[in-house]
């Protein structure tokens, strides 16, 4: 289904005050509230919105280290692909996962109180996996951007 320009809009809101409530949606766009959560409730339904939560100062709640590690998995094999990404989902410590071109297979975002807590994950967990031929971690310095908004200005409307 194509999008109409109050979808966008809303889609729009929703990313950049999603506390704001039905109410102020409606107020900003100029529509009844039923209007908004009809529209929110389809949006749903229909696999635009996949789900709501709150971001949290990672330094704030103790996970002070993020290491984006690239992964290479030993062959290309469809099983030993999925057997990787079914582990990979598994482990707390992974908070994204990507399959990526390029030299490495995979790019996983860890996100860990420490360095020795990383290297604990590393030698414990992800080492573990048969599969994993080769690893390398960077370690992310200073977050200037995280979590930021979709730029849904290429959307088409009907």
């Amino acid at each position: 289904m194509q999008l109409d320009q109050l979808d966008l809009d809303l889609l729009n809101l929703l990313l950049e005050e999603p506390r704001a409530g039905m109410r102020e949606y409606a107020r900003v766009l100029g529509v009844a509230r039923g209007t908004v959560q009809a529209r929110l409730n389809r949006l749903e339904r229909e696999g635009y919105i996949e789900g709501y939560r709150a971001m949290l100062r990672r330094d704030q709640i103790g996970l002070g280290l993020t290491v984006f590690v690239g992964v290479k998995i030993a062959g290309h094999a469809n099983e030993m692909a999925t057997g990787f990404e079914q582990a990979v989902v598994g482990l707390p410590e992974v908070v994204a996962c990507h399959m990526i071109s390029g030299d490495t297979d995979y790019l996983l975002e860890v996100v860990v109180p420490d360095l020795d807590c990383y290297r604990r994950f590393l030698i414990g967990k992800l080492l573990e996996l048969a599969v994993v031929h080769e690893v390398r971690s960077n370690i992310a310095i200073e977050t200037l951007k995280a979590g930021g908004s979709l730029p849904l200005d290429h959307l088409e409307t009907r």
